[in-house]
């Protein structure tokens, strides 16, 4: 059965980088089909992190409204919660497993197993570290390069298991989410079903006995205690904006809102459920990668096949979602706990469905620029936020914040990528690496590496 990766440009106009042949200035060999891929996904993470950005964090955890809800901004909501939610990042990590299973392997030739581990590690502690200045210089909350610097770290004790394997272990954290969620969902609903069934008959004139009484009083204090959270989260909210925006805020308010964000969620503990989110798809992504599914390496028909599935299963039940999101009551529904398995399933939707545009000549044409921005990943992330924290949105520059609503914002989000596509390609012409992978690699080298391309 043929390829796509393997029949270079005859299949769909991939180049033989897609065979593995091109290398990095480190030596790391450079996949045609994954720089697509990777460039896909950084440009997407944008559209995820715009509205947190050019809007308050906190909204995104609470009433999305708050962004604005017109029309428009419903349709832009929508779309971007059904098509994308979640899944540059997630592909993201998926091709951080590839990577480490490129990485280790060409490692383990060149260094001897025992070695791999500390090189391995080291590279990704410095990314760790490149995540923190990315927060607390750089004043994005949201970063996910010290979570990924992390994550990695448990990832790799698992990257010689065979694919079933890592398969199954990488699939079971994400039903762990989904199950854990559902119980405590099932648990909320069962009792707030309790208190409704207890106060109509004590309104019907029936009395309830001591148990019943206990019960109705520690759900009606559950029930105050979530009003009251919802209180603080509008007020919390209220403050986030008048430090970030141009009309009441300056530096300092931003950074301390934006640091204060960081610190509240690493307090709550969030940040082991984003390791175990990230390490979990990080050994699905190595698992594919021993079937070759990210590379390219099976049929037109196979990917066709994989991005139905996955649609059908991602799209419904994020449709499913989204209507239950909407609905803006408290009722804790079912579905918000599967949005982990509708987010892998969307994303090996989206995968097929750019291998089986690049089956095609049209479609490798349209997808090729994308290239560029894959191998100028981690600088295009950090160009995302100095353009739209430090130029759009902060409380001097342009001080937009607060005042685009969801389809101005997506809109900006595609505007500025736009451009740094068109710069990434630019970029590439001339080097053979982008700023922030240079950095990142020299250190992990323990030497300059060359930034422009050898001559012909």
């Amino acid at each position: 059965m043929a390829t796509i990766a393997g029949n270079g440009a005859d299949a769909g106009g991939l180049t033989p980088e897609a065979t593995g042949v091109a290398r990095e200035p480190d030596g790391a060999p450079r996949i045609g089909g994954l720089d697509v891929l990777r460039g896909i996904a950084i440009l997407g993470i944008l559209f995820m992190n715009i509205n947190d950005m050019g809007g308050s964090i906190l909204a995104s955890f609470g009433d999305i409204r708050h962004l604005g809800w017109n029309k428009a901004d419903q349709v832009a909501w929508w779309l971007r919660q059904v098509i994308a939610n979640g899944t540059a990042r997630c592909m993201l990590e998926m091709l951080f497993g590839c990577g480490m299973m490129i990485l280790t392997d060409r490692a383990a030739l060149a260094a001897g197993k025992w070695k791999v581990m500390g090189r391995y590690y080291l590279r990704n502690l410095i990314l760790f570290l490149f995540g923190l200045v990315h927060v607390f210089i750089l004043l994005w909350p949201g970063d996910i390069l010290h979570t990924y610097g992390l994550a990695a770290l448990v990832a790799f004790l698992f990257r010689r298991l065979k694919w079933g394997w890592l398969l199954a272990i990488g699939l079971s954290m994400a039903v762990f989410q989904a199950g854990g969620g559902s119980y405590d969902i099932y648990s909320a609903q069962q009792r707030i079903a309790m208190q409704a069934e207890y106060k109509a008959r004590q309104a019907a004139g029936q009395t309830l006995t001591k148990d019943e009484t206990a019960k109705l009083k520690k759900a009606d204090e559950r029930t105050a205690k979530r009003k009251k959270r919802k209180a603080d989260e509008a007020v919390k909210m209220a403050a986030e904006d008048k430090a970030r925006s141009a009309a009441t805020g300056d530096f300092l308010s931003w950074a301390k809102s934006a640091i204060g964000f960081f610190t509240w969620m690493e307090g709550k503990g969030l940040e082991i459920f984003f390791i175990w989110e990230a390490a979990g798809t990080m050994l699905i992504g190595a698992a594919l990668f021993k079937l070759g599914i990210p590379q390219g390496k099976r049929s037109p028909r196979f990917y066709l096949g994989m991005m139905a599935i996955g649609y059908v299963v991602g799209f419904g039940l994020r449709i499913a979602d989204a209507f239950a999101q909407t609905r803006f009551d408290d009722y804790p529904y079912l579905i918000f706990a599967w949005s982990e398995p509708a987010r892998l399933a969307t994303t090996l939707g989206h995968i097929g469905a750019v291998y089986v545009l690049l089956a095609t000549a049209r479609g490798a044409a349209l997808l090729k620029p994308f290239a560029a921005a894959g191998r100028t990943a981690l600088t295009v992330y950090i160009c995302q936020t100095l353009i739209c924290l430090w130029v759009l949105y902060p409380p001097f520059a342009l001080g937009l914040y607060g005042q685009q609503g969801w389809m101005a914002l997506m809109l900006t989000a595609l505007a500025v990528n736009a451009m740094l596509l068109w710069g990434a390609n630019i970029w590439v012409r001339h080097y053979d690496i982008a700023p922030v992978e240079w950095a990142w690699r020299s250190i992990v080298a323990g030497r300059p590496l060359p930034w422009k391309k050898a001559a012909a």
